[in-house]
């Protein structure tokens, strides 16, 4: 059922029209969003001015102390610019930094934990060598690197999903989509130094190529992103599918270029690490050991779930989680019964779905739902309609709210990103 699908608009000027001002709207909507982290960034900045004598857990690059390895530093910046950087670069940013400035390990010590620097080995290559790459350029530190990075990564994927959605519903949805897809909460990951906005643009740019059949384009572009997160795997399915449609029409083989690079940056990491750390299967290793990565097939998050009505106020991390998991089940209803996806994204949509649900530790999450970004441009389609309308201030009153909300949230470790 497609309940607002688009009228074809004849008009190529109208449609051009209609572009920009999508363009405008979106860009607005990026600029505001990353104001509201920053405004995040800047709670926990007074918070901590609040309270100088406050105890924080002291990170050292130099890896000479077994510590808390997400925390920042103890002695309090002066500045407060220099605080809300330290908050753009917590938890995982900090991993990434150690890997732009000082490379993988070459040896990973046995029953490896977390607080141990080996424990790097978890985080791929793409993004720390990307940010390690503009540093040589650019001045000012890798910390401002990894942060203009990912500002440029961002608003180029909020483009590519109003590319995308012009391509698969028209283009009077657009703006509708680029709008969901800058203010989410989720979207706090466009801000931090985290490699999901790589991800995320390397995805986008790969299903606009399948769409439109730029084989080794799409097939090149999805090896980097295979090369960025572990979730990023998701994207094979995508050109398999996108391949297997081509071929089955049209008898095109040359798609098969596409599944055929998809995973090289995934195996190559894989392959490259085990000889540069001298041991097999290192990175699963790592994963099990240090970050306890089982699987739970969704238990985990049914559970947190249920807790949060059971037991509500007691943990926002568990609340956050069954916020995360809720509207993932939303998110899927609209596009399965309302907005049909094409099969390629809706085969990378599940498969980040599915990877999110897996672990038995961190599970839903606003930034691991938010790489299933296709699932919102659904979701955005279906707020279009006429007797929804009404509906949108609510949603990006929610979502500006929730984005400030989450950025304080991780700024002061409140909860688990």
């Amino acid at each position: 059922m497609n309940e607002s699908a688009p009228t074809p608009v004849a008009d190529p000027d109208e449609q051009h029209r209609t572009w920009i001002a999508s363009l405008r709207s979106a860009a607005v909507a990026f600029v505001v969003s990353r104001l509201m982290v920053l405004i995040g960034a800047a709670i926990v900045a007074a918070e901590m001015r609040a309270d100088e004598n406050k105890i924080r857990p002291q990170i050292f690059f130099g890896f000479d102390r077994k510590v808390d390895p997400h925390a920042r530093d103890l002695v309090l910046p002066r500045s407060a610019g220099r605080m809300i950087l330290d908050v753009l670069t917590s938890w995982d940013g900090l991993w990434y930094l150690r890997i732009s400035r000082f490379g993988y390990p070459t040896f990973v010590p046995p029953s490896i934990t977390y607080e141990e620097p080996q424990a790097r080995v978890a985080f791929f290559p793409a993004y720390p060598y990307a940010v390690r790459g503009l540093d040589r350029i650019l001045p000012g530190g890798d910390t401002l690197a990894a942060l203009s990075l990912n500002l440029v990564l961002g608003a180029t994927f909020i483009v590519l999903v109003g590319l995308l959605t012009r391509a698969w519903f028209g283009v009077e949805h657009a703006r509708t989509a680029m709008v969901l897809c800058a203010i989410f909460p989720g979207s706090f990951v466009l801000s931090f130094a985290y490699s999901e906005a790589l991800l995320l643009t390397m995805a986008a740019a790969t299903l606009l190529a399948l769409h439109h059949e730029r084989w080794l384009v799409a097939g090149a572009l999805a090896a980097v992103a295979t090369a960025t997160r572990p979730n990023g795997v998701a994207i094979v399915l995508a050109c398999v599918v996108a391949s297997a449609i081509a071929i089955r029409s049209r008898r095109d083989f040359r798609s098969l270029v596409a599944p055929a690079l998809a995973p090289l940056g995934f195996v190559g990491y894989q392959l490259w690490i085990d000889s540069h750390a001298n041991e097999s299967r290192v990175w699963f290793r790592v994963q099990g050991e240090a970050w306890k990565e089982g699987a739970s097939f969704g238990l985990t998050a049914i559970r947190r779930t249920l807790e949060t009505f059971t037991q509500p106020l007691t943990s926002p991390t568990d609340m956050i989680t069954a916020v995360s998991f809720l509207g993932t089940l939303a998110l899927i209803w609209i596009a399965w019964r309302r907005h049909r996806l094409p099969l390629p994204a809706a085969a990378y949509s599940v498969v980040i779905v599915v990877l999110m649900l897996l672990p038995a530790t961190v599970t839903a999450r606003p930034r691991f739902l938010y790489t299933a970004f296709p699932l919102f441009i659904g979701a955005a389609v279906w707020l279009n309609a006429p007797r929804r309308r009404d509906w949108w201030p609510y949603v990006v009153g929610a979502s500006m709210a929730g984005l400030v909300t989450l950025s304080a949230l991780y700024g002061v470790y409140g909860v688990v990103p």
